[in-house]
């Protein structure tokens, strides 16, 4: 969603609390009855220490990558409407008003806490490591300020309690004990066996001229109990349970075999993982599954994140130079998210710059993101690479992105992700 300048937060671009809150009032129904919300208040506990340790330029990369760890995992395991905002200093709010048992809001919260306390690499500190804690809501509200006071209130009191508690509900009344690890990755695995992860189909298309060149592949899980778990949350069970590797091929082959039967024209995009690329064997798996699958290899595109990078940079860039010899595009994924290491820029072999949504949510009227993505476009060019922009959900940004020259978008203003029949019906209509 479009966020205009006078309502964002400057600094991580999300909706600042009192607009947030404005939203939530008008969620009320035609007759003005009173919304059910379920909502989430994270803190950051203790975040000050990071601006005293790091630096307040480090602390403000860690806010910013936190932003945009929440708005991955909302964007890929929650619903509309949904409300993402910066509430204060180290503190973030979610809000929905789309029907949610108790059980998964609180799962959803469980996942989204370790995705926030993962490690944020940063180039010259190695590491940022944050404590979030989170405060629950669920039920139907007289007034958003009254929630979030609730909210607010129940959050200074776990902050204050003993024993490291990182989640509660702010009413206190319900507690769940939640759905047991060893079980869930338990189901993932017998998922796995039957076939249930399915493979979702994001559209991309050129800028200059709206024609379809090809399709990002996606993965997600419909839990008989949870509801749709989306590829942030999926991998991180996997990697709990140590299959992020059968996943991750599980994906790779399922999503290459939905695409044989595509018109010629059509790309690929496959996600890479960091088990990938640690993986002496990636390049060559990698391959097999191309020629089991017998699609053509110069259709496929890796797309590798920062984070996938962390570590063995040199041993990645070989297994993917390799690839790229034998017709394979590399995309850096998500550029502009948290820290950017540029050493990536010179070593690896890419084709592609794939921005994240922050870099072009704000273009058609911030001056200042208008500048940075103008700034980015330049390198690129000066470097040789192209440009996809995701996150394009209005006709503003589409005008402004291909004006200055991006090469191709994905977005829901033109297609949300959709089932491989769905998909193949798309691509044969345009």
């Amino acid at each position: 969603m479009h966020i205009d300048e006078k309502r964002r937060d400057v600094l991580t671009g999300l909706l600042a609390r009192g607009p947030a809150l404005q939203d939530i009032e008008g969620w009320r129904g035609d007759a003005g009855e009173r919304p059910f919300i379920h909502a989430m208040l994270i803190a950051l506990n203790r975040f000050e220490t990071v601006n005293l340790a790091y630096g307040e330029e480090t602390g403000d990369g860690a806010l910013i990558e936190v932003a945009a760890r929440i708005q991955h995992f909302a964007e890929h395991n929650m619903e509309s409407p949904l409300l993402i905002a910066r509430a204060n200093g180290g503190s973030f709010l979610l809000a929905t008003s789309k029907p949610c048992s108790r059980e998964r809001w609180q799962w959803l919260s469980e996942e989204l806490l370790e995705q926030i306390a993962a490690p944020i690499r940063h180039p010259e500190t190695g590491a940022v490591r944050l404590s979030p804690r989170v405060v629950l809501y669920g039920g139907v509200i007289d007034s958003a300020d009254d929630m979030y006071g609730e909210l607010e209130q129940a959050q200074k009191q776990l902050q204050n309690q003993a024993g490291g508690g990182r989640l509660v509900w702010a009413d206190r009344t319900v507690m769940l004990t939640g759905r047991p690890t060893q079980l869930l990755e338990a189901d993932l695995l017998t998922a796995l066996d039957r076939n249930e992860i399915e493979i979702f189909y994001q559209p991309q298309f050129a800028t200059v001229d709206g024609h379809l060149i090809g399709a990002e592949a996606l993965a997600r899980w419909q839990h008989p109990e949870l509801g749709r778990i989306g590829a942030t949350a999926l991998f991180a069970i996997a990697e709990r349970a140590d299959h992020v590797g059968h996943l991750s091929h599980h994906i790779a082959r399922k999503a290459i075999e939905g695409a044989v039967n595509w018109p010629d024209f059509l790309r690929l995009s496959l996600n890479v993982t960091p088990a990938d690329l640690e993986s002496g064997n990636f390049a060559e798996d990698m391959m097999a599954a191309v020629a089991a699958a017998k699609f053509p290899i110069e259709r496929l595109t890796l797309e590798i994140t920062e984070h996938t990078l962390v570590t063995e940079l040199d041993r990645s860039a070989m297994q993917l130079a390799l690839l790229e010899k034998k017709g394979m595009r590399i995309a850096l994924d998500d550029f502009g998210a948290g820290f950017c290491n540029f050493r990536y820029l010179k070593q690896l072999p890419l084709r592609y710059l794939k921005l994240d949504r922050s870099m072009v949510e704000g273009i058609a009227s911030d001056a200042r993101d208008l500048a940075v993505f103008r700034g980015i476009m330049a390198m690129a060019k000066a470097l040789g690479l192209s440009v996809i922009a995701e996150g394009i959900e209005n006709e503003e940004q589409l005008r402004v992105i291909t004006e200055e020259g991006c090469d191709s978008y994905q977005g829901f203003f033109r297609a949300k992700p959709m089932t491989g029949d769905r998909f193949q019906k798309f691509a044969e209509k345009l």
